[in-house]
């Protein structure tokens, strides 16, 4: 029996964001405006469309009932995800920036969900309100998802993230005022760490415009540049440490943060999904150490500069280059495979599987292990100090099955579009893991998606937002049980 949904309070939901977007149009706008650019008049037209089309939404269902079931939560952040990237496409494609409307999705998709493939090529030389809005995009996107993984996604119960579950939470009709209430702080750290890191780029010798650009993407871990060749475009180790320090800050829960200004900073230093990232951080990067080493492209301290940025870019899923990793051997393509899959902390801007999933992961395995070598002995897993639910641990491993699954039906489909195996794995791998590079000389650090075949685009932006949104939120929608009583 099909049940009878009622979309006012997603439809009311979508309303406030598609206005919100509109308003965020008009900044670019200006900066046009200010630049003498007629690509002003795009983005107000855009601003007025979406502005209309989000006011209409949200004045046609005002009467909307507050609470909110978990199918609507799941419908709602689908929907509102998807007209936010359709509406944020409508800049490129009527500024003349990018030819066809699949690009324009593409790079509105890429931008919301922090991948940071992009299909434009002229960045050096491409409009600035374009520039400011890509960058902005992805600020917002970065903002979003920090919201989605604090509110939304442990509601829900998707992938373990429950025991992110905050008292605020425990019931769907508290999501909107309380997700509201913790928007508020972490909104203003965002803002703040922003700020910081568009300082610290000026500092260092960023033009300004550039520095805030890369500061809002920075953040983010999204990676979108204002240079084709990236932060390698500045050849500055100043530049590129000061990367490293907020892709990391940016991947690091923001709740910790939000604790710390309330006193409790000593929760920060205790928490082991920090540590453990932070560990995984420091190991990978001596591994590609050795590797650029071993490579003779980069050596000494040199080597340890690129190493360590290539690592933190891509393990936090944001993006940036700074060299061509590929060129470094068969070891360093196997070795930048799979660390893109391991993503940052949950409760951050960072994707991939999340840190935690792991500690869940070997958690499962040692007590196993143990239960093994002492069949009377009671162990219990442990997550930060506190017992593991089995159905968490239930959850993690549906999400490591679903998510390599996802890959591997992913890549067979870009094979099938015509693309090479390198491109089509590495492809896969960055969508679902909100990587942005891939590998090869198509879509490596060195390239763009840009000469992809639309098929191709329609089904790594498909990729993006599986990965943004957990999978699960996004697959049980196609599901005939979700629409019955």
């Amino acid at each position: 029996m099909i049940s009878i949904f009622d979309f006012r309070p997603i439809f009311l939901v979508t309303g406030v964001l598609l206005s919100m977007l509109g308003v965020a149009m008009l900044l670019p706008a200006l900066i046009d405006l200010a630049s003498s650019n007629p690509d002003w008049q795009v983005f107000a037209s855009a601003s007025a469309l979406t502005l209309l089309v989000g006011l209409g939404l949200f004045a046609s269902n005002r009467g909307a009932p507050s609470g909110l079931s978990t199918r609507q939560a799941m419908l709602m952040t689908v929907t509102s995800w998807m007209a936010l990237v359709t509406f944020g496409a409508i800049p490129y494609l009527w500024s003349g920036t990018v030819p066809t409307f699949t690009d324009a999705f593409f790079e509105s998709m890429s931008g919301l969900t922090t991948t940071g493939a992009t299909v434009i090529v002229g960045l050096d030389f491409a409009p600035p309100g374009i520039l400011f809005w890509r960058g902005l995009q992805q600020w917002l996107g970065g903002l979003g998802i920090i919201v989605m993984a604090v509110a939304v996604l442990p509601m829900l119960q998707i992938g373990g993230m429950q025991v992110f579950k905050a008292e605020a939470f425990d019931t769907p009709e508290k999501i909107l005022p309380r997700a509201t209430q913790i928007s508020g702080s972490m909104t203003l750290i965002f803002i703040g760490f922003t700020g910081l890191c568009a300082f610290g780029y000026i500092i260092a010798g960023m033009r300004a415009d550039d520095a805030v650009i890369h500061a809002m993407t920075t953040v983010a871990t999204g990676g979108f540049s204002t240079k084709d060749a990236s932060i390698g475009h500045f050849n500055s180790a100043a530049i590129e440490w000061i990367a490293i320090v907020f892709m990391i800050v940016g991947s690091i829960p923001f709740l910790l943060y939000v604790q710390m200004l309330q006193g409790q900073a000593d929760l920060f230093f205790r928490d082991r999904q920090v540590r453990v990232f932070l560990a995984v951080l420091a190991l990978a990067t001596l591994a590609a150490w050795m590797i650029a080493e071993g490579s003779g492209f980069h050596a000494g301290l040199e080597g340890l500069r690129y190493a360590a940025f290539s690592v933190v870019s891509i393990t936090t899923g944001t993006g940036y280059a700074t060299t061509d990793y590929g060129l470094w051997g068969p070891h360093a393509i196997a070795f930048f495979f799979a660390i893109m899959f391991i993503g940052g902390c949950a409760g951050s801007t960072s994707c991939g599987i999340k840190i935690f999933r792991f500690q869940v992961l070997f958690a499962s395995i040692k007590q196993h292990l143990y239960q093994t070598v002492y069949p009377n002995g009671i162990f219990v897993k442990q997550f930060n100090g506190r017992p593991i639910d089995d159905r968490v641990t239930s959850a993690v491993m549906s999400f490591f099955f679903l998510y390599f699954a996802a890959f591997i039906v992913l890549a067979i489909l870009l094979r099938l579009t015509g693309l090479d195996v390198v491109t089509a794995l590495s492809g896969a791998g960055s969508a679902i893991s909100n990587v942005g590079p891939g590998l090869g000389s198509i879509i490596g650090p060195a390239g763009t998606y840009n000469t992809l075949n639309d098929p191709a685009k329609w089904l790594l932006a498909a990729g993006m937002l599986l990965g943004r949104l957990e999978l699960f939120t996004v697959l049980v929608i196609f599901m005939p049980q979700f629409w019955r009583n």
